[in-house]
């Protein structure tokens, strides 16, 4: 059996351990909150504020394995979202979250929050990713493109939070109900705003357009809400597999659906980013619980 070795970091509540399959991994563990963060794609796995359950869900069939992804907590989609455009041999959502990331400065400041950054050289983009780890999740990822390259470039970017809920059924989420969408299941058609919250019936793969507002996880079986705020992002997507394609998906329980939604601060489709050489593009969420 495989022994963890816990290092303490110079940051106070913040711990250096292995994790599955001997994966670096950081662990928070303060007065306002709890976390978990893979240096394998910069990944945020746990997340739990004080004195509430966990606001992440993680697949009890995620892999833990080089050059595959982590199902569940916050993955990082860069620098295209679902398949590739040209090349559908090549990762789907790009392979941001396949690289080990650099830890490059930890810190922990009067507030109590811990905040990382990490970063990575992703094709011709620098790209650093930013976490304030408290009683709310601040998420910032910014990208550069490199100033030795001779042309412009186009990337997609998306923060793919999986939010733990009581049964998808019975959440509703409301922000969105003003905002067109482009719905990918059953057949990709373009729809109209609905001016109605978000309720699950069915398999949900929708884009939703020109979505600056803030959207908020009503969630009465776990008597709570969670608010997500952002930042440089007009795409917010929406995602909950349902029955048959959680069967489909060999990293994703059979009966795990129930459990979970994604709502994604995303940069994607209509909405995606081109930067000149030597440009830069952020985008953050913050994450609330109530």
């Amino acid at each position: 059996q495989q022994r963890s070795v816990v290092v303490k970091t110079s940051v106070p509540g913040l711990l250096l351990d292995s994790g599955p399959n001997g994966m670096s991994r950081f662990r928070v563990q303060t007065e306002l909150a709890s976390a978990e963060l893979f240096l394998h794609g910069a990944h945020l796995a746990a997340w739990q504020p004080a004195d509430h359950r966990p606001v992440l869900w993680l697949s009890g069939n995620s892999w833990f394995e080089a050059g595959k992804p982590i199902r569940g907590g916050v993955p990082i989609c860069f620098p295209w979202f679902g398949p590739h455009p040209q090349d559908s041999a090549l990762p789907a959502h790009g392979t941001a979250r396949l690289q080990e990331w650099q830890l490059q400065t930890a810190s922990s400041g009067p507030d109590g929050v811990i905040r990382l950054l990490l970063q990575s050289m992703i094709g011709s983009f620098i790209v650093r990713y930013e976490l304030g780890i408290g009683r709310e999740l601040h998420l910032q990822l910014t990208c550069e493109l490199s100033a030795t390259v001779t042309q412009a470039e186009r990337f997609e970017a998306a923060l793919h939070t999986y939010f733990a809920v009581s049964d998808i059924r019975a959440v509703q989420i409301t922000g969105l109900e003003n905002a067109g969408f482009l719905n990918k299941v059953p057949q990709l058609e373009r729809c109209e705003p609905t001016g109605e919250a978000i309720r699950f019936s069915e398999e949900t793969d929708r884009v939703y357009q020109n979505t600056p507002d803030t959207v908020v996880l009503h969630d009465p079986g776990l008597q709570r809400k969670i608010s997500v705020s952002k930042q440089g992002s007009l795409s917010t997507v929406i995602w909950n597999p349902w029955i048959d394609k959680s069967r489909r998906m060999p990293d994703f329980g059979d009966h795990e659906w129930t459990g979970m939604v994604c709502i994604e601060t995303a940069c994607v489709g209509d909405h995606a980013i081109v930067l000149q050489p030597g440009q830069s593009h952020q985008m953050s969420a913050t994450i609330c619980v109530s």
